[in-house]
């Protein structure tokens, strides 16, 4: 992989964040969980969202299920990062990509050190290595990260 962050106000980048970030408020709602209660703990949509990704019946799933439930879970996380630890989704130059870009999840680990984390692969590890477990992608994700979830009394 070519590793250099495209640079510059990308429209496409911040479309793909406002639009992850919809997505996400949308299946927050349908899981009964308000947006307000979302914006003030990102972690309140696990409960909902391990309850509906247990109930798929992932076996008969087609191709385009998969699509749609990678990229539901996909804005979930990448969003969850923005929210909860400050991150921002970068595009960074990749001539291997059919996109000639991948978009990662970039943050300040508490060290100082920028960490980056790409989503689309987190969300495809857990379907490699099923049942699907949110916490668990949610950890891996705050783990390549080097965050460290802030305990809140």
């Amino acid at each position: 992989m070519h590793d250099e962050t495209l640079g510059g106000a990308d429209e496409d980048l911040l479309s793909w964040g406002r639009e992850a970030h919809f997505n996400v408020l949308n299946i927050a709602s349908m899981l009964g969980v308000d947006a307000e209660r979302y914006a003030a703990d990102p972690l309140s949509l696990i409960p909902g969202l391990q309850n509906y990704t247990d109930r798929l019946p992932l076996g008969e799933f087609e191709q385009s299920d998969w699509i749609t439930l990678h990229t539901d879970l996909t804005s979930y996380l990448g969003d969850l990062l923005v929210q909860r630890h400050g991150a921002a989704w970068v595009k960074v130059a990749d001539q291997n990509s059919p996109t000639g870009y991948r978009l990662f999840v970039e943050a300040k680990s508490p060290g100082g050190a920028i960490r980056r984390v790409e989503p689309f692969d987190v969300v495809m590890e857990e379907f490699e290595n099923l049942p699907i477990e949110i916490g668990r992608m949610i950890a891996n994700a705050e783990a390549v990260l080097g965050v460290i979830p802030s305990i809140e009394n």
